[in-house]
């Protein structure tokens, strides 16, 4: 039997570093992509690729060269992301540009890249990281929370269309992961501001509500990493995948509770700022 063949886009760090390595651990042909290539993880299965998923000639190249050698491709790990926070008032439209492409319309050009094949092969599945972010929602994060809300509808609605074929789309949801991108979400925010903002201190209150989900949340890359492969491989998969019971809870209770949950994290966020 040939080997299983996965494509990975954000591999060089983060959940997607730890993704790469523990696929080709079980034995698949990694096709891993990232803009920084050097920064892939490397050994055996492991096809480092450079890959910008917001430009379309990275995309279909990755893609090509990706099929031509591994002939096939039995999953497509959609998990590049960042969270560009700052006030909607003070984010420029090219930073929203710029949020939209990577977290979402990247996500859906490549797998319009691969479903011919899947399609072809009968069978397949696209994997797509998205985050709780896509049920709760807290100041400073609108662009983020938008494309991660987006994601998931579109992977729904992609999973009503392609299942006729024997293809499925299924929904990753993090919540609190031990990694850089609370660091990098506050950093995006700082350098969105304008001149005097007004939003300023509401900057120190939003790291205190990041830093204190990381605080309650013991998940690191590898957890997820986990999560991403039992999604691959579940002979009847789910259309949602937690880390853990209680990112399941907080999702539902947000989806079920709208008002009362985000009322509430804005107090707490608003409360956060007023004690610095």
């Amino acid at each position: 039997m040939s080997k299983r063949v996965v494509f990975i886009t954000g591999a060089s760090s983060g959940m997607g570093y730890a993704a790469t390595k523990l696929f080709a651990g079980h034995g698949w042909k990694v096709y891993a992509g990232a803009r920084r290539v050097e920064k892939i993880p490397t050994g055996a299965g492991i096809h480092p690729m450079r890959l910008d998923v917001t430009d379309a000639d990275s995309r279909e190249q990755f893609v090509e060269a990706s099929l031509a050698d591994g002939l096939r491709v039995d999953v497509l790990l959609n998990n590049a992301g960042y969270g560009e926070f700052g006030p909607l008032e003070e984010v420029g439209v090219d930073k929203v540009h710029k949020q939209l492409d990577t977290n979402l319309v990247g996500a859906s050009e490549l797998t319009k890249l691969v479903l011919p094949q899947m399609r072809q092969q009968g069978t397949g599945r696209i994997i797509n990281n998205s985050s709780i972010g896509g049920d709760i929602y807290s100041p400073l994060g609108g662009w983020y929370y938008v494309t991660k809300r987006g994601l998931n509808v579109w992977s729904d609605v992609l999973d009503t269309e392609i299942r006729q074929f024997g293809l499925r789309s299924v929904i990753i949801e993090p919540g609190g992961t031990q990694s850089a991108w609370t660091d990098i979400a506050v950093d995006n925010a700082l350098h969105n501001l304008t001149p005097n903002s007004p939003y300023t201190a509401l900057v120190e209150g939003t790291r205190k509500l990041l830093n204190g989900m990381l605080t309650n949340s013991e998940a690191t890359s590898e957890d997820l990493a986990k999560v991403f492969y039992r999604a691959a491989t579940d002979r009847h998969p789910k259309r949602r995948y937690y880390f853990s019971l209680t990112d399941r809870m907080v999702s539902r209770f947000a989806r079920n509770h709208p008002g009362v949950f985000h009322e509430g994290i804005s107090l707490i966020v608003h409360r956060l700022t007023r004690n610095k």
